[in-house]
């Protein structure tokens, strides 16, 4: 792929990552990286069509079953998959089961777009990550493989260390900031061989870190607005996107939509 690539269709599948929890806008809704490269790609190509049929809380198998087949028939220039992770950070999980729906999923996506993106999703540090690391591993195993069999590109974000940085993630600790979509639609926009605006990997700032008052203030408001709630949705076998739609559904022109 050369710089002066062209795409006229994306179509982006998967979960919260990519529906752009937490790049919260000031209506209440979430932008994220999806929707920032969607807005650069329709600026290099008139008619340029755009979907998101990502979900937030969806399991691997879900986005398989529901997202894949749709995403199929669009027959995008250009679908990106993320997936996976939610599964993998659940109390008990069948990594097989895993790899059988994300095996399906790009068989199902490979040959239906000009060029399909996987990604190596990004991980903070912190003692809770820390538990699930080795199988957030083992995903990425399975996607490397996959995208080599398939012909994908394989954006890999979990090996920038900027990514882990603690300034990078909401205070849920679960999704990026805005500076962090940011810095992951850049890095996709380069993966489609376009030119380079910045470097994404760059490290942040040196800051000093807060002191272990503030740092356990901030453990303490976490746990209960954010880790006790997750809990008791995997306990119950609930989710957060339970019953809410794809925020664009169809596969339109990119003026049609809301702005971003």
């Amino acid at each position: 792929m050369g710089m002066n690539a062209s795409y006229t269709s994306f179509v982006a599948v998967g979960d919260s990552f990519t529906e752009g929890m937490s790049d919260l806008l000031p209506d209440g809704s979430y932008r994220g990286w999806a929707d920032l490269l969607a807005a650069r790609l329709a600026a290099r190509e008139p008619g340029f069509r755009y979907a998101n049929l990502a979900v937030r809380g969806k399991l691997i198998g879900q986005i398989a079953e529901d997202q894949a087949p749709a995403a199929a028939a669009m027959g995008a220039d250009v679908v990106t998959l993320v997936g996976g992770l939610n599964d993998a950070l659940r109390p008990k999980v069948d990594m097989g089961r895993v790899r059988g729906h994300l095996e399906a999923a790009v068989e199902l996506l490979a040959p239906s777009c000009g060029r399909l993106v996987l990604m190596r999703s990004p991980g903070r540090h912190g003692p809770v990550m820390e538990r699930f690391r080795p199988r957030m591993e083992e995903l990425f195993e399975i996607l490397e493989e996959l995208a080599a069999r398939h012909g994908a590109l394989l954006v890999d974000l979990y090996g920038a260390p900027v990514l882990g940085d603690p300034r990078l993630w909401d205070a849920d600790r679960l999704h990026l900031t805005a500076e962090g979509h940011r810095r992951v639609a850049e890095a996709v926009w380069q993966a489609l061989g376009l030119p380079a605006e910045e470097d994404w990997t760059a490290a942040l700032a040196p800051a000093s870190a807060p002191g272990w008052g503030v740092r356990r203030t901030e453990d303490l408001r976490f746990a209960k607005r954010h880790l006790l709630p997750w809990i008791g949705r995997r306990l119950t076998g609930r989710s957060s996107g339970d019953g809410r739609p794809a925020k664009r559904p169809e596969l339109l022109p990119y003026g049609t939509l809301p702005p971003l």
